[in-house]
């Protein structure tokens, strides 16, 4: 009975000691926890400018890939609704085409369009588009359009007069564009308006609505040009015949002028002198006749 329990004991000693030695190998073997690293707080990203005007319902977002197909200037100002008139006047002259084939082409850059809607254009004066030749609405709607791409928080950097595709013509197609106050104002030195809002805009095309039709100076100067001065009577020229000189008189001619004034004096005198013996002769005969 001893020997059962002093073998139980040694077993037990075994045991413990065995899961002791087990418990330390394991422990010498795992590897060592790695510290806990802190990761930084990632800064926030610059805030994008502010855009100068508001955006319409249906502009869409800046962020049109470059690969994008060409962009349907007359779908657009169609889907933003009231562009009619404007849209009708591209299509009259033939602006839409140049406008679609600059941008097809441009790799950078691109345009700027300013469109009035229908309710500007109704404020012209009455049968004024139609007083327009053909050459003056395709300068007019020209002159919308800046030869360059501006983005909604680009104005302030834009230098006046800026150019559009209506040409340099100083005086006389001129626009010039002042941001200020958070807002963009636009003078043609006939017409002075502001941007409502954006249209459409992309990497290329940007298009603004605009509360007034642009209109240029060079459609004005004709008729507030001061009146002409009368013109001088045109001096005789070489070749036109000289009148007479008078000639002078002859001695003929002059004594005869003297002689005749002479000869009626005399003529005068006789004819007195006649009358007065007649009277004396008359005077005569009466006082013989009384005295009788």
């Amino acid at each position: 009975m001893m020997k059962k329990q002093s073998l139980l004991c040694i077993s037990f000693a075994l045991l413990v000691s065995l899961l002791y030695s087990t418990t330390t190998t394991l422990a010498q073997l795992s590897p060592a926890s790695a510290p806990v690293q802190v990761q930084p707080t990632p800064t926030p990203p610059a805030a994008a400018p502010k855009p100068l005007v508001p955006s319409l319902p249906q502009s869409p977002s800046d962020s049109t890939p470059d690969s994008a197909p060409a962009v349907d200037i007359i779908g657009i100002l169609r889907k933003a609704k009231s562009f009619n008139v404007l849209i009708r006047l591209m299509k009259t002259t033939q602006l839409i085409n140049q406008l679609n084939s600059q941008l097809l082409t441009t790799k950078s850059g691109g345009i700027t369009i300013l469109a009035p809607d229908d309710s500007a254009f109704s404020e012209l004066k009455a049968g004024f588009l139609n007083s327009l030749s053909d050459g003056q609405k395709l300068e007019l709607l020209q002159f919308h359009v800046i030869s360059d791409y501006v983005s909604s928080s680009n104005f302030d950097t834009l230098t006046n007069p800026v150019r559009t595709l209506a040409g340099a013509k100083p005086g006389k197609v001129e626009l010039n564009v002042i941001s200020y106050g958070g807002s963009v104002n636009i003078s043609t030195g006939e017409v002075n308006t502001t941007i409502n809002g954006i249209i459409y805009t992309d990497k290329h095309l940007a298009m603004y609505k605009v509360g007034k039709v642009l209109l240029p100076m060079d459609f004005f100067t004709a008729a507030k040009a001061p009146t002409k001065a009368p013109s001088l009577a045109p001096e005789p020229s070489a070749d036109e015949p000289k009148p007479d000189k008078e000639k002078p008189l002859s001695p003929d001619s002059s004594e005869s002028s003297l002689t005749n004034p002479t000869n009626e004096n005399s003529g005068t005198v006789k004819i007195t002198a006649y009358g007065k013996w007649v009277s004396m002769v008359v005077g005569v005969v009466l006082v013989t006749v009384l005295s009788i």
